[in-house]
């Protein structure tokens, strides 16, 4: 691939970095309204990273405009560390957050969309560090990548690499044939989202800086809260967990359907086979927790129809348990109620959901649905070839054939991601957690979850962790949300290479 282009990657990081920064400014007028001292520390965190961002572009002028895919990798990678790094000086120069690996910890799980936190009185924190940690979450949703890409034009740089190496999933669906088009076009769905969300939970009883926050949390499936209890905290007011519950769907649902479906071709999203196996199997399963929490609650089921208070707990254990599953699959990770103190199977449920995720072209994070329908399909096509050696029989999928390339890309895909979440689950408890909160806090980790099982259940967090455990979580947020090749192709040997 010939010599790396050096300077257009720090260009880029310049440009990442402003944006980061401007992004910052918009966390100081919330400190300002509440009179906070930390309003001095999240200015100074702006000035300097949008500073830092100014010198590396226009210290770096590169001869040739061109990205080849050594530099759209590098690109979204470093992209993504200088979002962190520079994302937790707000944290540190407030004083609100000021162990770095704590800082680093909450920063990345932001820009990442996890939602871990190592944060344990929310409702105390600053409210200008609570919005901007809600931000980190909104940036990262879509990823700074795509919003970089938008504004390429305006730099003269075409980005088609850059948008291949972030754009979440295996789907290649395009909204319009220029790639700049494309990424406009997802951020206006997701600003309108956003703005509409934020309408409806203030007038559902939010207040508006509640709203903003919990609306830039969910469209980006991210999940950080301004309540410790989470969207537990509106357990009375189920209007509130109703649309939450919506626009987390709707944020774990291809972006390239969300558009036509907001240009009424609501057909064309009902043919998709992932979007059905996505809906019906979020209601499948969601009825099958409610089930179980009714049953573990109240064996006699009798009088469902006729007693008031069983309906009204009839209707709890159906939102909660639709809420939870919906939270799990889209990699959201709000919390409505504990799973693990329902019972040992609607655990074991949601365990198997951290593996999952939502769909291609989404804001989640995870394996992804369509992953899991072509493992499938492929899985079964092997049972026929066995009966059959010499019939020639292809992957469909929506009704075309899938080619062999993408098959095998998508098996190594699922067994290096299985491979990471088996070591890193021994990992962690070289570093102190039991074995049960390892497998969580791995399976956590990796797919950008956030609450998890063990000690790092939905009503726990992750300051406990030691700082080497938060180092290596972080590294796994890193590389799930990136989807493994991305990052890990950069400790490949042949990655350096000359050629």
């Amino acid at each position: 691939m010939g010599t790396l282009n050096t300077k257009i990657i720090y260009r880029f990081l310049g440009i990442t970095a402003i944006i980061n920064g401007l992004f910052m400014f918009l966390a100081v007028p919330f400190s300002l309204y509440h009179n906070e001292p930390e309003k001095w520390g999240i200015l100074n965190a702006a000035i300097i990273t949008v500073f830092t961002g100014i010198l590396l572009y226009f210290l770096n002028k590169p001869a040739t405009t061109n990205i080849q895919k050594k530099e759209g990798y590098l690109i979204v990678t470093l992209g993504w560390l200088t979002l962190s790094f520079t994302g937790m000086l707000p944290y540190l120069l407030s004083g609100a957050i000021p162990n770095i690996s704590d800082a680093f910890f909450e920063t990345i799980s932001g820009y990442s969309t996890t939602g871990s936190s190592i944060l344990t009185d929310i409702e105390n924190m600053p409210k200008g560090i609570l919005f901007w940690r809600s931000a980190t979450h909104w940036i990262g949703g879509m990823g700074i990548i795509v919003l970089t890409i938008a504004i390429l034009p305006l730099l003269g740089i075409g980005g088609m690499q850059l948008f291949m190496a972030e754009a979440p999933g295996p789907s290649a669906d395009k909204l319009h044939p220029r790639i700049t088009d494309t990424a406009k076009r997802l951020y206006l769905i997701y600003v309108i989202l956003t703005l509409v969300e934020f309408l409806l939970l203030k007038f559902a009883g939010m207040t508006w800086f509640d709203a903003l926050n919990h609306a830039m949390a969910t469209m980006s499936t991210g999940g950080f809260s301004t309540k410790s209890d989470s969207i537990a905290h509106y357990n009375s007011t189920p209007l509130i967990q109703y649309i939450i519950i919506f626009f987390m769907f709707v944020a774990g649902t291809n972006f390239v359907l969300t558009y036509f479906a907001l240009k009424g071709k609501v057909q064309k999203v009902f043919k998709s086979e992932e979007f059905r196996y996505y809906l019906f199997g979020i209601l499948g399963v969601s009825a099958t927790v409610a089930l179980l929490i009714l049953f573990f609650q109240d064996p006699n089921l009798e009088s469902i129809l006729t007693d008031p208070k069983v309906f009204g707990e009839t209707e709890s254990a159906i939102r909660h348990a639709l809420f939870m599953v919906t939270s799990i699959v889209t990699t959201t990770g709000f919390v409505s109620a504990d799973f693990t103190m329902w019972n040992f199977f609607a655990t074991g449920i949601f365990f198997a959901l951290f593996f999952t995720g939502g769909s291609a072209g989404s804001t989640s994070g995870g394996v992804k649905v369509v992953r899991h329908i072509i493992m499938l399909k492929n899985s079964f096509l092997e049972f026929k070839k066995a009966l059959h050696p010499n019939a020639i029989i292809p992957v469909r999928y929506d009704g075309k054939t899938v080619h062999q390339t993408i098959v095998f890309n998508i098996l190594s895909f699922f067994i290096i991601y299985m491979l990471i979440f088996i070591i890193s689950s021994v990992i962690l408890t070289l570093f102190g957690l039991d074995f049960l909160s390892a497998l969580g806090a791995s399976a956590s980790s990796l797919g950008n979850i956030g609450p998890a099982i063990g000690s790092v259940s939905p009503v726990d967090n992750f300051a406990h962790l030691s700082n080497s455990a938060k180092w290596f979580c972080s590294f796994l947020m890193l590389i799930g949300r990136l989807e493994l090749f991305t990052v890990l192709i950069l400790f490949t040997p042949f990655f350096w290479r000359k050629n």
